[in-house]
């Protein structure tokens, strides 16, 4: 009887450490992943400005050789 009882509690606390989190919410990515993705973000469009000016000088260099 004795050991019936040990066993009964030692069950329920067993059931009682479930591995598995009932209402787990998504994990969010770390913040310095986004603040690296913006900075390559404003990176590209750095590039696309000066590939812009770029063919822009070349153009108004072509019509002054003209």
């Amino acid at each position: 009887m004795k050991y019936a009882w040990m066993l009964s509690i030692t069950v329920a606390m067993l059931a009682g450490c479930n591995s598995k989190p009932q209402n787990e919410a998504k994990p969010q990515p770390p913040q310095f992943i986004q603040e690296q993705k913006q900075a390559l973000d404003k990176a590209k469009g750095v590039g696309d400005t000066l590939e812009k000016q770029a063919e822009e000088q070349k153009k108004q260099v072509e019509d002054a050789a003209k």
